[in-house]
């Protein structure tokens, strides 16, 4: 009788995510993700076949991690589709608190653009955000939050634009917390359409 998994294909993606901040793809090790989840590596190469293996399963999820991000922020006691679209994005970019923590996600992305599996899940996740963008800028819209003239597909994009270039920027220059200044950003770039 095979034993029951103590902690969840979720968690240890969770870890590797973490591991990759701290040490980049290249210097990623499955041990390094092991000791970040409390296994043994051998429970990785079981679940995941290889290194290799282990970073496309985290590509895999990025689409539906991030549409649950934005899931999650509309579940809560948010009265502003605004409010929770400035929730969704600042989640998704804690990850990211150190100017080393953003180079070795950089790196990944890398990865993601010369290697054709890991462009994929690359594609999926960057459609997945600019979809859930856009569809909380329409709930703005008809909230009456933001005026029905603007293109909330074309500005759902450069929201996008604006939250990977508010952290790049950020970790290049080191002025300020990123995520005060994501929000301060991504309000910036919607002013011109509020109501």
């Amino acid at each position: 009788m095979a034993r029951p998994r103590t902690t969840s294909d979720e968690a240890i993606l969770q870890a590797t995510a973490r591991a990759i901040g701290q040490h980049g793809p290249n210097g990623l090790t499955l041990g390094a993700v092991a000791k970040e989840a409390g296994l043994a590596p051998a429970t990785l190469v079981q679940r995941f076949g290889s290194k290799r293996g282990l970073m496309l399963a985290l590509a895999e999820r990025a689409p539906d991690d991030t549409r649950a991000v934005f899931a999650r922020a509309r579940a809560a006691a948010h009265r502003s589709p605004i409010e929770a679209l400035l929730d969704a994005l600042v989640t998704l970019a804690v990850g990211v608190s150190t100017p080393t923590e953003m180079a070795n996600n950089l790196a990944f992305l890398q990865l993601d653009l010369t290697d054709p599996e890991f462009r994929a899940h690359a594609a999926a996740q960057a459609a997945a955000f600019r979809e859930e963008t856009a569809a909380l800028l329409d709930a703005a819209v008809f909230a009456r939050e933001l005026r029905d003239v603007m293109d909330t597909a074309r500005t759902a994009r450069s929201v996008q634009v604006v939250f990977n270039g508010t952290l790049l920027l950020w970790a290049v220059d080191g002025q300020g917390d990123p995520l005060t200044l994501l929000r301060a950003d991504v309000e910036d770039t919607l002013r011109p359409y509020r109501t």
